[in-house]
């Protein structure tokens, strides 16, 4: 868990949905502890952490567009839900978060890597963020699902990205995050994963 003693992300812009924003999933993200668990500073761990978070979730909000893709997307969440707000580092399965990342971008992920590598603008960052993201991946499916199942989005949403995909357009500000992600995330992984056509998110 992630102790007293350990700093959280700053504040960033604040998008409200029903349950939860952006902010809500970065200050329960043990940063401290992925720092240590990855061998970097905690300054370095907070600006990695700060590209792959909306990436994770761009990329889901792209493969929940479609009405196959939101379902997969959300029987996979309620696989994940715990019954802690946070969620310890010592939950997160890396196999699961690889396969989590397989699933969100595909064959793409070199390609994603490698744009949030090169909008980081750190050495090595591109790196860091390919051994982050599986580490991650668990841990935002785990507060998304918490949240789903707090009343941030239905579960059972008949309509095409229906509940999961409102409750992941909210925290990008309708898919609209570039105050956060350097001016151009929604519209990166909306080419390179092809408007949803990558329709099998999940773990």
């Amino acid at each position: 868990m992630l102790g007293a003693e350990q700093s959280c992300i700053g504040p960033l812009r604040t998008v409200r949905t029903a349950t939860m924003n952006l902010d809500d999933i970065l200050k329960n993200i043990p940063v401290g502890d992925i720092a240590e668990k990855l061998g970097v500073d905690q300054s370095t761990a907070e600006a990695a952490i700060q590209q792959a978070v909306p990436a994770l979730l761009g990329g889901m909000t792209v493969n929940a567009q479609s009405s196959e893709g939101a379902q997969k997307l959300e029987s996979a969440l309620a696989k994940h839900q715990t019954p802690e707000a946070k969620i310890a580092l010592t939950a997160s399965d890396t196999e699961d978060g690889e396969k989590i990342v397989g699933h969100v971008f595909g064959e793409k992920k070199g390609d994603v890597v490698a744009a949030l590598g090169a909008q980081a603008n750190g050495d090595g960052m591109g790196d860091l963020i390919g051994k982050l993201l599986p580490v991650l991946a668990p841990i935002v499916m785990g507060l998304l699902a918490n949240s789903m199942s707090k009343g941030g989005g239905n579960a059972q949403a008949e309509s095409s990205g229906g509940g999961i995909g409102d409750l992941l357009g909210g925290l990008l500000g309708g898919g609209n995050n570039n105050s956060n992600s350097g001016g151009g995330l929604g519209d990166l992984l909306g080419g390179l994963l092809g408007g949803g056509g990558n329709s099998n998110s999940g773990g």
